[in-house]
């Protein structure tokens, strides 16, 4: 049995799909009655999943991480790339933070020093690289190593920065006795500024 190909089509005025004409007004009478066009999409849906459609598909949706509202196409690439919350690794420490620190942080920890086994001096961790593709191995005994230094140069700096000591009791008693100070000086002032009696 042959079927005819040459068949005319007319398209739907309510979802602008061709049909062919001898159908045309049974699907008319369908389409408008059970389908409604997405205005977002375009995709033809069924009335009563209308609303439900809109939600699961083009809804504003919030960052579970920063509580930016965003579309839901873009969610994942945000949460993975954009996300001033997600999570980053430290380059040097490989330790794991906001990205929002991660600047911040880096700029801290890559001023932190290791000790090259090869020439034996201390090297910034955002310098290791570098210097070891540089590092020629020998120790430069000439500079002297920064390892004997150090040890000296920390004691001077600890017994210039000492704080002095004050005993906890000595504190809370200076704060109280200004506490009572102030309280005894807005009352003479109170008592003075209160108008005498008129005659």
């Amino acid at each position: 049995m042959a079927i005819a190909s040459d068949e005319t089509t007319r398209i739907c005025d309510h979802c602008d799909r061709a049909i062919p004409s001898s159908n045309i007004d049974l699907h008319y009478a369908h389409c408008s009655r059970n389908l409604e066009k997405c205005k977002v999409c375009g995709d033809m849906v069924p009335k009563k999943h209308a609303e439900e459609h809109f939600l699961n598909t083009h809804a504003p949706v919030t960052c579970s991480l920063c509580s930016e509202t965003m579309e839901p196409e873009i969610l994942a690439i945000h949460k993975g790339e954009n996300c001033p919350q997600r999570i980053a690794t430290c380059e040097f420490c490989e330790f794991p933070l906001p990205a929002i620190d991660l600047a911040e942080h880096q700029e801290v920890c890559g001023n932190r020093t290791e000790l090259c086994h090869l020439c034996n001096r201390y090297i910034r961790l955002r310098e290791r690289y570098n210097h070891e593709s540089r590092c020629n191995g020998i120790p430069e005994d000439n500079l002297g190593s920064s390892r004997d230094v150090r040890p000296a140069e920390r004691e001077q700096g600890a017994q210039r920065r000492q704080p002095p000591e004050y005993s906890r009791r000595r504190l809370v008693f200076t704060i109280a006795i200004a506490g009572i100070a102030v309280l005894l000086g807005s009352l003479f002032f109170q008592k003075t500024m209160e108008p005498g009696p008129v005659i």
